[in-house]
Parts: structure tokens; C-alpha cells; sequence
């Protein structure tokens, strides 16, 4: 099964610094409470396993504990801001700790945590405006930097590419300090570019950066990205010969195949092969929600595209995947 991370984009665009094992641990609790059915509220504690943190990253046992633990005493402290509009219109610049309250079980090797009240409503795996990810995208990448800019990134997903961001509003965004990385040249190499090889080497999309300039001083970065293209068979990971592979999913035929001769309109012909290219290259998690059926969901999508330019939309969605038309 997937295990599907969902955050807000408010909280994607959130300026906030996390170690790597930190965002690890909020990724994690953020699955179990998506797996366990629980939810996600600011007064129960989620668990989160030693076992999970060792499978998930493919870390050694020893490691795993004492990372876990150190991360206990730091995350309580940390905080991240972001912006909230009101009904009127008007912009608050909010600040808000990640968790109220976190401890480490030494004989289960377990982590409780319970999210600040603020960080609630932020999560969740429900609301279409929401981004979201698998967690084996970001499961090889060792920088939390590399994290912060794959999460920043596919926030822009639709378009491929982010707007100019300026250099200290990306410091912030990516979670370097202001003591870290003064000079240009540094962040550009340690941080960016470090970034970016383990994102093109690791995850689902290419990216590469531009920096934008005033005369000689650099202002700011923006950055173009896409999908990588899915090959036809993929071995599953932690896979052997005596496992067998995963039953591709069937296409409905009766809303993929259409006879030569089927009263369609063009439109229709458009949807039908729209959702077809959906289920022939497995996207199908990309667009079900909430507990939909495959066949539900082709029927959900073609009976939306009802015009000619939502047809183009979701074509021009589907090409951010690699699928030709």
C-alpha cells in the first residue's frame, strides 16, 4: 500500500528548520495516524515505531534508537511560522511549536507525540488543495535540506516551476539559519545543489535551478522541475526472485475500450482515453479519493470533463507525468 504523506500547502510553504531525523518522525506519525484510521487531533498521542523508522529509511537498529531519542529532546522546541488570511482579507504572520508534547519509551522503543493545535488542521488527507506525496520519494534523501526542497517544490506541481524566491525568504523556506551558509557561493553548493542531485538521483522528478540577480548580488533562486517518466516494469524495492510481483491493475473495459463504431461524441472520446492513460500508467493514486474504486474514480473524471478545456487540463495534467497525447 501507499503510504501517503498530506500537508497543507500553507505548512509546505512554512518557514521552519527541522533535522532530518525530526521531519522524519513527523512524516512517520503523519502515516500512522492515516494507516491506523485515527485521525489526527491536538489531545491523543500517535506511536511511532523504532521498527517503522529502521524499515523506512534502511538505518541500522543502534542508530535508529539513539536518533529517535535525541529527536525527543529537540522537537518539543521547535517552531515554524507561517501565514494566515482572514475573511476580510487581511494577513497574519502566525508562529506555532510542531508538537505539545513528545517522550520516548525505552523499553518499546517507541515515540509518543501529540501535534500543537495549530499544526492540526494544516494535516490531513482529505481537502483537494492539499499536496501530496508518497514517503518513498523522499525515503533515500539524507539532507533535510533535500527534503524541505522536494516539499517546496512539488507544491508547484501543476506549473513545473516556482516563482522568483527571494534569497532571504528561501533561507528561511529551506530551513537554513542566519548563521549558516553566509556566503552565497556556500549555500549555493552545500545547500541547493546538494539538494538537487539527491532529488533528481532519488524521487519522481528532474530539477534543476536559476539564480536571479541585481547587477553582481544574487537576490534570489527559482526552479524548474518534471515528472520522470515511469517505466513499464519496475521491480518492487526489498524485492527477491522468490517474491512475486504485484498484479498489474485491470483497466475497466467497458469505460477504457470503446467499440469503432460507439455513438461518442469527440468529448467523450477525450475522457475516455484521459482516464485510460490514468489507469495504463498507474496514476491512479495521484487522483482517487477518499475511498474510491478505480472504475469510481474513471467514472468521477469523465463525467467532470464536460467541456473541451477541462479536457485540455487534465491532457496537460497527465503530460506533467510523462503521458503523450
Amino acid at each position: 500500500m501507499s503510504e501517503l504523506i498530506v500537508k497543507d500547502n500553507a505548512l509546505m510553504n512554512a518557514s521552519y528548520n527541522l533535522a532530518l531525523v525530526e521531519q522524519r518522525l513527523i512524516l512517520l506519525a503523519i502515516i500512522e495516524a492515516r494507516e491506523s484510521g485515527r485521525g489526527i487531533n491536538a489531545n491523543d498521542p500517535l506511536t511511532v515505531h523504532a521498527e517503522s523508522y529502521i524499515n523506512q529509511f534502511k538505518v541500522e537498529k543502534h542508530t535508529a534508537y539513539q536518533a529517535l531519542k535525541d529527536a525527543c529532546k529537540d522537537l518539543f522546541a521547535r517552531q515554524f511560522s507561517y501565514q494566515q488570511r482572514s475573511a476580510k482579507g487581511n494577513t497574519t504572520n502566525m508562529t506555532s511549536r510542531w508538537i505539545s508534547q513528545i517522550g520516548y519509551t525505552e523499553n518499546e522503543a517507541t515515540v509518543q507525540l501529540v501535534f500543537a493545535p495549530a499544526v492540526v488542521p494544516l494535516i490531513t488527507r482529505l481537502e483537494e488543495q492539499f499536496t501530496k506525496y508518497d514517503i518513498e520519494q523522499i525515503s533515500s534523501l539524507s539532507s533535510a535540506y533535500a527534503v524541505r526542497l522536494y516539499e517546496l517544490l512539488i507544491c508547484w506541481r501543476s506549473t513545473g516551476k516556482t516563482p522568483v524566491i527571494e534569497l532571504a525568504e528561501f533561507r528561511k523556506r529551506i530551513g537554513v539559519l542566519d548563521t549558516e551558509y553566509t556566503r552565497t557561493d556556500n549555500l549555493k553548493m552545500r545547500v541547493i545543489e546538494l539538494a538537487l542531485k539527491q532529488i533528481n538521483d532519488y524521487t519522481d522528478i528532474t530539477a534543476s535551478y536559476e539564480q536571479h540577480k541585481k547587477g553582481r548580488v544574487i537576490t534570489g533562486f527559482s526552479f524548474k522541475f518534471k515528472q520522470k517518466k515511469k517505466t513499464e516494469a519496475e521491480t518492487p524495492k526489498n524485492s527477491d526472485s522468490g517474491v512475486s510481483k504485484q498484479k498489474p491493475i485491470e483497466i475497466p473495459t467497458e469505460v477504457v475500450k470503446q467499440p469503432k463504431n460507439a455513438n461518442l461524441s469527440d468529448l467523450e472520446h477525450r475522457a475516455s482515453r484521459i482516464t485510460g492513460e490514468i489507469m495504463r500508467n498507474r496514476l491512479t493514486d495521484r487522483f482517487k479519493q477518499a475511498d474510491e474504486s478505480p472504475l469510481e474514480m474513471m467514472k468521477r473524471i469523465q463525467s467532470e470533463i464536460t467541456t473541451d478545456t477541462i479536457a485540455d487540463q487534465w491532457e496537460n495534467k497527465l503530460e506533467e507525468f510523462g503521458v503523450v497525447f
